[in-house]
């Protein structure tokens, strides 16, 4: 069908089934947040330029849309007990995030109320039943309430009931830390919205640990960095090795109010560029998983009739019950296999799937906005005994390494990361040499760049 009789907005691959119907076809049905469909067309102008080029909307972004935003912090799991901090720099600010009783989380702004000294260094953690600054030993007990001026004779002007450290907001979900600065900001649930929400619980994340964390600069402004992730667009061309077990242009996308968007890929399927040249077999063995860690090095095989993803969900649910020690019977097809990305506003990646089980973080450069530090931090499930292993310590990568250098990396996923990452100095460098002065997005394919960049706008206030 030609898609010029459609509305802006509706086209879809043509020939190709859709991500609901591949899932549809399952042997282990999905669950409604799987099955759900949210698409809106939000236009189709250009998105200018400046916003990745230019330092003063960097500046800009500082002062309005870091400041009123929900932000990943940490994990609980980083701050298990009570006296646990836990050190959070974004741009110029830092906080120290800390659990202050069983059931409270405080965000402290990380700097002394006398002149200013970082209580604790940035990239810290540890625990501890006091604040003290190491310049001139002034203190501050877990609560944050002021606990000792040193020459207090000489400082008849400060109250210590008017000294305790200023705070910004927490709340907990999923087993996320989320934090803002903006006392007058909607609560963590309006900013999500109740579907997304209800997407978000429904996961139980706080039933996983952080078993590998990996971190590397990138040498692009942060929100190409984010947007580069945000689509499948790129796989044909990017990761040509995927395409032969990825459904890549038939991939779902989803908005969901202002703050989370998504994309479905489904795995186990032959992307549409390559109908007719791919056999199931061939879908099979091509199969690129972002944790292949489980599956050593079993062959697998489709017999007459059957299909590679049928094959790849009996498979994996076995293998990763052992190599977690969970059970999985009950779990859909979709959720082992399949890459569920969800964007949190304005710099969190979610991906709630048993075969990609990930967050992404992004944090712009204070003094740089041509860089920015990216994260990725892999989940396992707890192990059915209950017990929860430490998180993982966090691996920083030098610019010029690979990702698969990163000890407990795959290889396969390290390849795809750098595939990833390496067009993004092109990218930022040919937008400054561009003579055009936007971005041309597709209306489905790269609704969630749309999205993002609107929500964006919104924050620094201006208009689409």
């Amino acid at each position: 069908m030609s898609t010029d009789t459609l509305d802006k907005g509706q086209a879809r691959c043509p020939g190709a089934p859709s991500t609901q119907d591949i899932i549809a076809a399952d042997k282990v049905t999905a669950p409604g947040w799987v099955r759900s469909e949210s698409y809106q067309f939000l236009g189709d102008a250009d998105i200018p330029k400046n916003r990745y080029i230019d330092p003063a909307f960097a500046k800009l972004e500082f002062e309005t849309l870091w400041k009123k935003t929900w932000q990943f912090a940490c994990r609980e799991e980083h701050i298990p007990n009570v006296g646990d901090y836990h050190v959070y720099d974004l741009g110029p600010y830092s906080f120290i995030i800390t659990r202050v009783t069983d059931t409270e989380i405080r965000a402290y702004y990380n700097a002394c109320l006398h002149r200013g000294t970082k209580l604790r260094a940035s990239g810290t953690e540890g625990s501890t039943d006091e604040f003290r600054c190491s310049f001139h030993g002034w203190s501050w007990n877990l609560d944050g309430s002021h606990k000792e001026t040193v020459c207090h004779w000489d400082f008849p002007h400060v109250k210590s009931k008017d000294f305790a450290l200023p705070q910004a907001r927490v709340e907990t979900l999923g087993g996320f830390v989320f934090i803002n600065m903006d006392a007058k900001a909607p609560s963590l649930a309006e900013y999500l919205g109740p579907e997304a929400l209800a997407h978000i619980k429904a996961w139980k994340l706080e039933n996983r640990y952080v078993y590998l964390h990996v971190a590397k600069r990138l040498p692009c402004n942060w929100k190409l960095a984010i947007e580069a992730f945000q689509e499948a667009y790129h796989v044909i061309e990017t990761h040509p090795q995927v395409a032969p077990s990825n459904g890549d242009a038939n991939s779902q996308y989803d908005v969901y109010g202002e703050h989370v968007d998504r994309f479905i890929s489904t795995l186990g399927v032959v992307s549409p560029h390559l109908y007719g040249k791919i056999s199931e077999q061939d879908i099979l063995n091509q199969f690129t998983l972002g944790d292949s860690s489980a599956l050593g090095d079993t062959k697998l095989t489709v017999k007459d009739g059957g299909s590679a993803r049928a094959v790849m969900a009996e498979m994996f649910r076995g293998m990763f019950e052992k190599a977690t020690n969970t059970d999985l019977s009950k779990v859909s097809d979709s959720e082992l296999l399949d890459c569920f990305s969800y964007t949190v506003f304005p710099n969190t990646f979610l991906f709630p799937g048993i075969s990609l089980p990930m967050v992404y973080r992004f944090r712009p450069d204070p003094r740089d906005h041509r860089k920015c530090l990216y994260e990725v931090l892999f989940l396992r499930p707890v192990p059915v005994d209950g017990s929860r292993p430490m998180p993982a310590e966090a691996i920083r990568l030098e610019d010029h390494q690979s990702f698969k250098e990163a000890a407990g990396m795959d290889p396969g996923f390290g390849g795809i990361l750098d595939q990833d990452t390496d067009n993004l100095v092109l990218q930022q460098e040919g937008l400054e040499a561009s003579a055009k002065n936007g971005l041309t997005l597709g209306n489905y394919q790269e609704i969630r760049i749309r999205h993002f960049e609107q929500t964006v706008d919104k924050y620094v206030g201006r208009k689409a």
